[in-house]
């Protein structure tokens, strides 16, 4: 083993240190991929690596569209339109009320992809109503919390984007390749979550009447539901669907997004200005929030491949096939879990040994998606992440006591992907 590998080793080591600390992950990986490139004495590698993630065309157009049709759906609050719409109908289910609001919750995240944002739009509706149902706050939290994996099911989602481009496949052709398995997890995650209610003796009879603060919060819902603006953040991935089963021609998401956006406008006749200016705004947060890590997680790849490091763990996942999946899966879940976010993690990982996944048994599409959904795991069972410390602040709870819920679930969660991956 050369001192290039050893030194790098030290390297990844502290670079897994400092997003522990929560030190600013693009900063992090951008200097440890330089670093290593440096001691490997090929440091353009790095550099290049830069110029090409910067500029990619396809993971810059579908991530920046849909952030920036979020944005759209944001100031015209038709997310809120579409919480009450699926919300409302729900009445006294008894202890069934927590895995028909994920359900609820899990359908919304189709169309509000960011869990942040999940939790924001959803969270002061559906918290509140759990808890008047009868279940404790720490738990109507945590089953939100582990919601948020139909999301996948979004084409603007950044890790589609990036697994589908790695595998040299449409978008719309990865979700559908993988459907059945994104179901399978998101099923098993509602079931995990009901059960663990169970054993934590979650739910007790109802309170009619509720807090003061609680019946507050859930005032959030508008008296009245106008469904023009609650099929709005539905009306992209509804024009892809159809165009890709029904009709002989594919769009890009960038027009279904914008095709989105402009119905949005319509509909609600918000200002055009107004609209313009949110959309390239949220264009922008893409870039740097989304397209800057994957940058990132790029030249932290280059500079594991220029000191040769990339090199040795194919050759070692070549001569143990299985190691691949098991890496691919603990790993990201892993830093998901230290870190807070399964973001750095699952592109580091597909940035690096996903492209190589044929070579050693396995298909470059589940490789990745199942580091994406493993990282995302990983996040839900961690106190660090943001959306869990959202939600403990709704809920009125520690993030712990919603980690001590989410986790097990989430490992459920793990051995599930595994297993279907």
């Amino acid at each position: 083993m050369s001192y290039t590998i050893i030194v790098s080793l030290v390297i990844v080591c502290v670079t897994v240190w400092a997003l522990i600390k929560r030190y600013e992950t693009r900063m992090v990986l951008i200097a440890a991929g330089l670093v290593m490139a440096i001691i490997s004495l090929d440091p353009m590698m790095a550099f290049q690596q830069f110029d090409k993630s910067m500029t990619n065309a396809n993971l810059i157009i579908a991530i920046c569209s849909a952030m920036g049709f979020a944005g759209v759906i944001s100031l015209t609050k038709c997310d809120v339109q579409l919480v009450a719409l699926l919300l409302k109908p729900l009445r006294s289910m008894g202890i069934f009320l927590l895995p028909a609001s994920m359900c609820v919750a899990g359908f919304c995240s189709v169309a509000i992809p960011s869990t942040a944002g999940l939790c924001a739009a959803v969270g002061p509706t559906l918290i509140p109503i759990l808890v008047r149902a009868g279940f404790k706050p720490a738990i109507a939290a945590a089953g939100l919390v582990a919601s948020v994996f139909p999301a996948f099911f979004n084409p603007g989602v950044s890790h589609d984007v990036f697994v589908a481009k790695l595998a040299n496949m449409e978008v719309m052709d990865l979700i559908a390749t993988v459907s059945t398995q994104t179901l399978i997890i998101v099923a098993s995650l509602i079931i995990a979550t009901t059960v663990i209610c169970v054993i934590y003796k979650d739910y007790t009879r109802p309170d009619k009447n509720g807090t003061p603060a609680e019946q507050q919060m859930a005032s959030n819902l508008p008296e009245k539901i106008n469904l023009a603006y609650a099929i709005a953040p539905l009306v992209p991935i509804g024009l892809l669907l159809v165009c890709t089963l029904y009709f002989n021609f594919k769009i890009s998401v960038a027009t279904a997004m914008l095709v989105g956006a402009i119905y949005a406008l319509a509909v609600t006749r918000t200002s055009p200005a107004e609209c313009t200016t949110k959309f390239f705004d949220g264009m922008g947060q893409g870039y740097t929030k989304i397209l800057g890590i994957i940058i990132a997680a790029g030249v932290f790849a280059a500079g594991l491949r220029a000191a040769g490091v990339i090199d040795l763990l194919v050759e070692f996942l070549q001569n143990s096939n299985e190691w691949a999946k098991i890496g691919g899966s603990i790993g990201p879940f892993i830093m998901g879990v230290m870190t807070g976010s399964g973001d750095a993690a699952a592109f580091a990982f597909n940035e690096a040994v996903t492209p190589h996944a044929e070579t050693f048994g396995m298909q470059i599409h589940n490789l990745g998606m199942l580091a994406a959904f493993t990282g995302g795991l990983g996040r839900t069972a961690s106190p660090l992440a943001g959306g869990v410390i959202l939600v403990a602040g709704l809920a009125g709870v520690s993030p712990m006591d919603i980690v001590k819920r989410s986790a097990p679930v989430a490992i459920v969660g793990l051995i599930v992907t595994y297993i279907v991956f």
